[in-house]
């Protein structure tokens, strides 16, 4: 009497990791990742100096006074009144606004390039083949009559 073993917590694990889109996601974080830092580096190196040609590099610093007086302490932090951190949410926007325009136009426009010029070779293909058949079936069409022409005039030669 065999007893049909059910699959275990491993083999479920094992199939979960094996499946395409877990790979295709640990791909995307890492690059993510490793993408984070180069668009940090693009805004300390590139946008904070040009932000700061005009005010200061940090854009952290910018920030307004909702309720006051507004006091600092030592340690960076508000003491007294309600301050209004405008600067880093406006270098969290740049960060993400370079990140889109970087992802759009290095990879998303050439990707949807590529793919078109290939559903574009496909459909040409097939247009391809289509003619090809209609043209054989059309070939084909006139041998028939051809051959029953024949067959008719042979019979009359009789």
């Amino acid at each position: 009497m065999s007893e049909k073993k059910e699959p275990g917590v491993w083999d479920g694990f094992k199939a979960f990791l094996m499946r395409g889109n877990v790979v295709d996601l640990a791909v995307a974080v890492v690059i993510g990742a490793a993408f984070t830092n180069i668009v940090n580096s693009v805004v300390k190196g590139v946008i904070n100096p040009l932000v700061g040609a005009i005010g200061t590099k940090n854009l952290d610093s910018y920030s307004s006074c909702l309720k006051g007086p507004c006091t600092l302490a030592a340690d960076g932090s508000v003491s007294h009144g309600v301050m209004i951190l405008w600067g880093s949410v406006l270098g969290a926007t740049l960060s993400f606004v370079i990140t889109a325009a970087v992802v759009y136009f290095l990879m998303v426009l050439p990707m949807a390039k590529y793919l078109a010029r290939v559903e574009a070779r496909r459909k040409a293909r097939e247009g391809t083949h289509e003619v090809i058949e209609v043209t054989e079936l059309e070939v084909l069409k006139e041998i028939r009559d051809s051959l029953v022409a024949q067959r008719g005039s042979g019979h009359t030669e009789h």
